[in-house]
């Protein structure tokens, strides 16, 4: 629930940005992106949730693997659309980048969380 209150917040913010500093707000597949880095940071988080207890010495190895799906989805789905042109624009990358950051942090949050409170 968190994880979608704090992506939704960031995209409205993004869109808010762009709009501000004269740019197309939904251009560069941005929501495309949005909705991608939120569905595999939660598919992760669920995952990693429900194995928590049974293998919790394996965490780290699953988000691993989650972040190498990750880029294996930007690498299939978003860089070819993005290098159409031959160019990686700031906007194209901040499209990308954004929502993968924000839920990386709060995957690393939720992640740090629950090994602190597994060592208590």
């Amino acid at each position: 629930m968190v994880l979608l209150l704090v992506v939704t917040i960031v995209f409205v913010a993004h869109l808010f940005i762009l709009q501000n500093m004269g740019l197309q707000i939904f251009a560069d597949r941005i929501v495309l992106s949005y909705l991608v880095n939120y569905a595999l940071a939660a598919s992760i988080l669920i995952f990693i949730q429900s194995k928590f207890n049974k293998k919790a010495s394996h965490t780290g190895f699953m988000f691993l693997a989650g972040s190498g799906i990750k880029f294996l989805v930007f690498f299939l789905v978003f860089y070819p659309f993005y290098r159409e042109d031959g160019t990686m624009s700031t906007s194209e990358f901040a499209a990308f980048f954004v929502p993968y950051a924000t839920c990386l942090i709060l995957e690393v949050a939720f992640l740090s969380k629950q090994l602190n409170n597994q060592e208590s």
